[in-house]
């Protein structure tokens, strides 16, 4: 079965146009082992968040949280309700040091099928949908898991449409992804998100990226171990003026409890309060409108396949 193209969010799918103001990667839950302690698990500060987020002028959140990281997903459509905040979940997995090796040894055979069955009938219990896969790249490189997780999210994008989500490690291995999945794997690259670029602001590679058809998400602002954000401007404006503006996407990427804009941090808000004010300066306002409305809605709609 084919259907109109939609953004699938949690409380159900929407027209590209409905989408609003949108944060294309945060996160309200997550958890790794990588990150003891500082693990977003707060139901209570996730919604605080979304209602700074709202009251900045938010009207849609995706959360990049993948398979096995906290993701919480029957918490998600009260969430939404409870804000006015569409939030769109995530299927997919990211690299292996985020998860210990059972949990791995358990998906082996059978990952494309788990990414299918998040996207079209729920994630677990929740009979919460998921409404887009993401994966990711490592440093410079694409290791065995990589190679693994893409190929099964591009298996389960021919299956349903979802467009695939990439963490490129420190904005690195762009070219190296858009070869394995719509090179290789021939994964349209209008379905492909390449996440993190800010944290390596190479302008040709960003251009070479964009040329193919692909989106580029410029996400996680104000680090204070990122150094290159401040570059972050330069590089959009610098895609932007070579034609590829339509190809860009603006996130928080919030990964810690402290980064919380409840809790002291930029979080949420700050994509709009500062980033957006920042951003227009530079490219206007309407271009930056754009950016925060229509290219998510586009990124994310898909004709989705299956039951």
């Amino acid at each position: 079965m084919v259907r109109a193209a939609a953004v699938r969010t949690v409380a159900g799918d929407v027209p590209a146009e409905g989408l609003g103001v949108c944060d294309a990667h945060d996160h309200l839950f997550f958890g790794s082992p990588r990150l003891p302690g500082q693990e977003l698990r707060s139901l209570s500060a996730a919604r605080a968040e979304l209602v700074a987020f709202a009251a900045q002028g938010g009207a849609a959140v995706v959360q990049w949280t993948p398979y096995g990281l906290g993701r919480r997903a029957a918490d998600l459509p009260p969430l939404s309700r409870e804000t006015g905040v569409r939030i769109v979940a995530a299927t997919g997995l990211h690299q292996a040091v985020h998860y210990d090796d059972a949990t791995l040894a358990g998906l082996r055979g059978r990952l494309a099928d788990v990414f299918v069955a998040e996207l079209t009938e729920g994630i677990g219990a929740s009979g919460v949908r998921a409404g887009l896969i993401k994966v990711a790249g490592g440093f410079h490189a694409l290791d065995a898991h990589a190679r693994w997780t893409m190929s099964a999210a591009a298996e389960a994008h021919r299956a349903t449409g979802a467009s695939i989500a990439v963490h490129l490690e420190l904005g690195t291995g762009a070219l190296d992804v858009l070869d394995l999945l719509c090179g290789e794997l021939g994964v349209p690259p209008q379905r492909v998100i390449l996440g993190h670029l800010n944290r390596s602001p190479d302008v040709t590679v960003h251009r070479q990226a964009a040329a193919s058809g692909c989106y580029l998400a410029f996400d996680g602002p104000s680090r204070a171990h990122h150094a290159t954000d401040w570059r972050m401007p330069d590089a959009v404006r610098a895609l932007a003026e070579a034609g590829h503006g339509d190809r860009l996407l603006l996130g928080g990427d919030t990964t810690t409890a402290a980064a919380r804009s409840v809790d002291g941090g930029p979080g949420m808000p700050y994509l709009l309060r500062r980033v957006r004010p920042r951003l227009a300066a530079e490219l206007g306002e309407e271009l930056v409108r754009r950016i925060l409305t229509d290219n998510p809605g586009r990124a994310l709609a898909v004709q989705w396949s299956g039951p």
